[in-house]
């Protein structure tokens, strides 16, 4: 039998799963996936403005998908833990296989 679900925690998913819906954001997930970046980095990586980037960034980091941490004058944007990646993972894994593709 599966768990039931509150109807807080069914809005809590389908609230996680709108970040997830907009390609910016996925974008700048993805270029965190090796590494944390500054806003710098992410808006030269995918050519987009340092406020564009920011205003993403804070939509991330008060979903609890990203952290920060300042070094000097700096703050370094990455995931916030292993499930974020896991997640990204599992969907790229099931748009492939719904393509026929393979990792």
């Amino acid at each position: 039998m599966e768990k039931a679900y509150t109807d807080r925690e069914l809005f809590d998913l389908a609230e996680l799963y709108k970040i997830f819906g907009d390609p910016t954001r996925i974008r700048i997930l993805c270029a965190m996936l090796e590494t944390e970046l500054c806003v710098n980095d992410i808006a030269g990586c995918l050519q987009m403005s340092q406020s564009s980037v920011s205003h993403q960034l804070r939509i991330l980091k008060t979903s609890k998908l990203v952290k920060s941490r300042r070094e000097g004058k700096s703050i370094f944007y990455s995931l916030d833990d292993e499930h974020v990646r896991a997640i990204l993972s599992m969907g790229m894994e099931h748009i492939r296989e719904g393509r026929g593709e393979r990792k």
